[in-house]
């Protein structure tokens, strides 16, 4: 009889860096892989094309052997970032943590065993806000958590199969880069830039039409805790990320089709969204606190990533917005 120790993967995780203002982050993200009951294989940080982090980062590991920094080996930005570390891994799966979250202590034991079905090509697993001031503002809706980079109300519970996974708490074999390329470039995020998103959807729905047997899931019991700046509360960062969301799915239906590229979108907006503003207007008529502002959240959040969207395929069509598939080129397994 196999050992289910020896027959699971080597897990490597990638944990992308750029600025210095997260050094408490950055520091907490590392120690949470170190403290899994399920040790992690290697811990690869990324620093995105800032010299003094890459430098102070080396000097923190430098005696740690569990921990390698290394400098992004392509153009700046998170897709890249997250390239570069995919190219060096040693593990049969790559697993991504956010650079401002920390994991659970049982984060890579739950995506371990999903991987003991070798259809699985991705498992992603649930991300909880922790909010800066404290508390969820009571204007903000629980279906947008997305726009802070958490798991948003709507997704499935449980351990079930989905289109795509979230990239901040996520995990891919080895093998789905060989066959579907790296995350592209050009989508995602870029330091503090207009905060692009859905690389990873772009890239789940390009490793679906490669392996079409592939099986993508999420378990929710893969839990991370997602630290939220109190600038990203405001209203105004809803508002940029709401509308940098619609430009990106425009590249990505441009990509892949708006079949697909859409397929999970316009169940949440017909479905769990009007819910949404249901609740809200219900909550605000018991005199419940932030209840007429989450539903007009909801509604201002889908009208602005709506001319996200517009103007994005527009764009696309003139090709002002592009984005690169690039191969990973194997770097550091062994």
């Amino acid at each position: 009889m196999s050992d289910p120790a020896r027959s699971a993967p080597r897990i490597s995780v990638v944990i992308c860096a750029y600025t210095e203002d997260r050094w408490e982050d950055i520091l907490a993200a590392v120690a949470s892989v170190r403290a899994q009951s399920r040790p992690a294989l290697e811990t690869l940080l990324v620093v995105d094309h800032n010299q003094p982090l890459l430098e102070r980062l080396g000097k923190e590991y430098e005696e740690a052997g569990d921990v390698r920094v290394l400098a992004n080996a392509g153009p700046r930005g998170l897709s890249a970032g997250r390239n570069t570390g995919i190219a060096a891994s040693r593990g049969e799966v790559v697993a991504f943590l956010d650079d401002d979250a920390v994991a659970e202590r049982d984060w890579l034991g739950r995506f371990a065993e999903a991987y003991a079905d070798p259809r699985v090509m991705a498992v992603g697993g649930r991300t909880v806000p922790v909010w800066a001031s404290g508390r969820r503002p009571a204007w903000f809706p629980e279906e947008f958590d997305w726009v802070v980079g958490c798991s948003y109300r709507g997704l499935p519970h449980g351990r079930v199969r989905v289109r795509n996974v979230l990239g901040g708490n996520a995990s891919f074999r080895r093998t789905a880069f060989d066959a579907a390329g790296g995350f592209a470039t050009g989508i995602g995020r870029d330091g503090d830039k207009r905060p692009l998103g859905c690389e990873e959807t772009e890239l789940c729905i390009r490793l679906g039409r490669a392996l079409p047997d592939a099986v993508l899931l999420i378990d929710d019991r893969a839990v991370i805790h997602h630290r939220v700046p109190e600038a990203r509360e405001r209203f105004r960062y809803f508002r940029a990320r709401t509308y940098a969301e619609g430009l990106s799915k425009a590249l990505v239906a441009r990509s892949v089709g708006a079949g697909k590229g859409l397929e999970s979108e316009r169940r949440y907006a017909t479905r769990v969204l009007p819910a949404g503003v249901a609740r809200g207007l219900r909550d605000a008529l018991l005199a419940r606190p932030g209840g007429a502002g989450r539903a007009g959240a909801i509604v201002a959040g889908v009208l602005t990533a709506a001319g996200g969207y517009v103007v994005g395929g527009v764009r696309a069509r003139r090709g002002a917005l592009t984005f690169r598939v690039p191969p990973v080129r194997e770097g550091g397994r062994g």
